[in-house]
């Protein structure tokens, strides 16, 4: 291309609507946008084209930081769908017969319920337990390269300040005394959020996320900003690559990568990772621990970094899927920040769960053509039918979800204009073909127009999508088969990825269940079921 082209503009281009567009130039991104006109045509639009040209212009002198959001955003919700308003109801299963491990390491591995017993008990203390983190991640962090910063300093005072509540009677719930990892897309004051990249290693958002606001007031515990894949890609970060804790030839897989790695590595108890696109449960899967993606419009992203404004959505990664639970129980709900948020019941009640009188569905055709591993997703199968449940083979409504996809390409290339009009993408660490910095400039050359019809297909998946979860209240599938991961990112429903066994050369495979909109109580519990039903979360990498 000789000149730089009306809506598909590089801002690097320092052109004025007075400069010499031309009909030729018109002609030339006809290519580009899969449209024919007519010379008359070219000429009559010619002065629009200029016109708008001076719009982008125009509006790329308005500073936009990350953090203000598009005036439309996303709901996830089909048309005439209605929801109770009913109270919300947490009620866990909880543990029994809790005794204190001989040693740190058996202690540095017990899930997040079995630690809330000991520390309310008085038979562990926060603060031992920071320490004892702490310890193994100045001995794993080298090795991993899965933490960014380590907040040392507040974690062992806010540990001080939960033994002292404690032994006061002030007890504020199950994550108080807690020590977690957050992805370091969330800000924590005083310390650096650096995504990831490069461009913003020092930056630093005075300010809490919203989440962590949530989970101080729990009383859990702050010890590391976890790496991510920079801006949310991958595993690689400007400090390395995050491992997988049982083999560290291998990346963690992204981009919840560092919260995955800790959390597998018995690094803190459970952490928080972020999901636009398989974020949370690909790193789950990789690492062997157990991922929640609730459902879009659960969990307020104030204090987040942007990607995708109609994708983005944050959830814990935990040992357990109760674990899952407690955490989820602390972050969700609406803020003043977060207009995306509804205010919608959690109901959770484990021990009601009857697996004969729900409605499980199973995606055939992926449990069918699955390459490898076959035989850990047919044991699953066999696990809950062992468990009185009956199998609904289902299949996933027939739409274009990697075209739909074209959606989250052009957020992230807005979310990061900056870069790419600047040249800062230079910086990013991954330069080749499949990253962001050749992906945001691609991106530039989506049109409006398509971004649109885009969305509207997608109201018409969310629609058939409605239409299949009338059918069952939750449905099972291969992790990282077939389209069900994109599409549910695509529609909002929530998932949470559980470990299913270990192939011969130690590397963990996972299973997917998939909720109903706002149902993650039924997702959960049908997933716990299957859990406790067998031991493979029980295993860890690392001594």
């Amino acid at each position: 291309m000789k000149r730089c082209l009306f809506i598909l503009i590089l801002s690097t281009c320092s052109l004025s609507a007075q400069d010499t567009i031309t009909t030729m130039d018109i002609l030339s991104a006809e290519k580009l946008i899969g449209l024919k006109f007519s010379d008359a045509k070219r000429e009559s639009l010619l002065g629009d084209v200029r016109s708008q040209l001076n719009s982008y212009l125009n509006l790329r002198s308005v500073p936009l930081p990350n953090n203000i959001v598009p005036s439309m955003t996303f709901n996830p919700i089909p048309t005439g769908k209605t929801f109770e308003k009913k109270k919300s109801i947490f009620t866990p299963a909880g543990v029994k017969n809790v005794s204190l491990p001989m040693t740190d390491t058996e202690i540095a591995y017990l899930s997040v319920g079995e630690l809330s017993v000991l520390i309310k008990l008085k038979k562990l203390t926060s603060e031992r337990l920071a320490n004892i983190y702490l310890e193994r991640i100045k001995r794993y962090r080298p090795l991993l390269q899965c933490i960014i910063t380590v907040t040392e300093s507040l974690a062992l005072a806010q540990a001080r300040r939960a033994d002292a509540e404690i032994a006061s009677g002030k007890y504020r719930g199950p994550l108080h005394g807690i020590p977690y990892g957050a992805k370091d897309l969330l800000s924590a004051k005083e310390y650096p959020t650096t995504w990831g990249s490069v461009p913003y290693k020092y930056q630093i958002i005075n300010e809490d996320a919203t989440v962590i606001k949530k989970l101080e007031l729990a009383g859990a515990i702050l010890i590391a900003k976890t790496a991510m894949g920079e801006l949310a890609w991958g595993d690689v970060w400007f400090g390395g690559t995050s491992k997988n804790p049982w083999d560290t030839t291998q990346g963690s897989s992204g981009s919840s990568a560092g919260s995955a790695s800790g959390t597998a590595a018995g690094l803190f108890a459970f952490s928080i990772g972020s999901e636009t696109y398989g974020s949370i449960v690909s790193p789950s899967t990789r690492c062997g621990v157990t991922g929640f993606r609730p459902t879009y419009g659960r969990v307020s992203r104030h204090g987040t970094m942007a990607l995708s404004w109609s994708m983005d959505k944050l959830g814990p990664i935990c040992r357990t899927v109760e674990d899952c639970a407690l955490v989820f129980n602390t972050i969700y709900g609406p803020d003043k920040n977060d207009q995306t948020v509804y205010d919608l019941p959690f109901i959770y009640e484990p021990k009601k769960t009857n697996l004969k009188k729900l409605r499980i569905g199973y995606l055939k055709s992926d449990f069918d053509s699955v390459q490898s591993g076959k035989q850990f997703h047919d044991a699953v199968l066999s696990v809950l039918r062992s468990l009185g449940a009956t199998l609904i083979p289902i299949e996933l409504p027939k739409f274009p979800v990697d075209d739909i996809a074209i959606m989250l390409s052009a957020e992230s290339a807005a979310a990061f204009d900056d870069l790419t009009r600047s040249g800062k993408d230079d910086l990013l660490v991954r330069q080749i073909k499949n990253a962001w910095p050749n992906s945001f400039r691609a991106s530039r050359f989506i049109t409006a127009v398509e971004y649109i019809q885009a969305s509207r297909v997608r109201q018409q998946l969310i629609q058939e999508m409605d239409n299949l979860m009338q059918r069952v209240d939750v449905y099972i599938g291969p992790s990282l088969e077939g389209n069900s991961l994109l599409l549910t990112n695509l529609t909002g429903h929530p998932c949470i990825v559980v470990p299913s066994g270990f192939t011969e050369s130690g590397h963990p495979v996972s299973i997917t269940f998939t909720g109903g909109l706002f149902d993650e109580g039924t997702l959960l519990s049908v997933a716990k079921r299957f859990q406790d039903a067998t031991h493979h979360h029980k295993k860890h990498p690392l001594y």
